[in-house]
């Protein structure tokens, strides 16, 4: 089994720390999204539509971020 740290992130045309950064934006995003979702299930007057909404946006940012990497792949690619 072969490990690559690099080939994954360059699939998506980020480097290792551009992906490093961009997963970890998502993933705080996630946790915030967890908690006001989390605080809503107990005062559900409380972020009636902050948690969905913060999803919404993350998946549109990460298939905008995917779209992008997959232009700047194929731009590699033809040079």
């Amino acid at each position: 089994m072969r490990i690559s740290f690099t080939e994954h992130p360059a699939s998506v045309g980020e480097t290792y720390f551009g992906h490093l950064f961009s997963a970890l934006t998502f993933c705080s995003t996630i946790a915030i999204a967890l908690f006001v979702c989390l605080v809503h299930a107990f005062f559900p007057f409380f972020f009636e539509k902050t948690g969905s909404e913060m999803l919404m946006r993350l998946t549109d940012d990460m298939a905008h971020n995917r779209d992008k990497g997959s232009a700047d792949v194929s731009d590699v690619r033809a040079k």
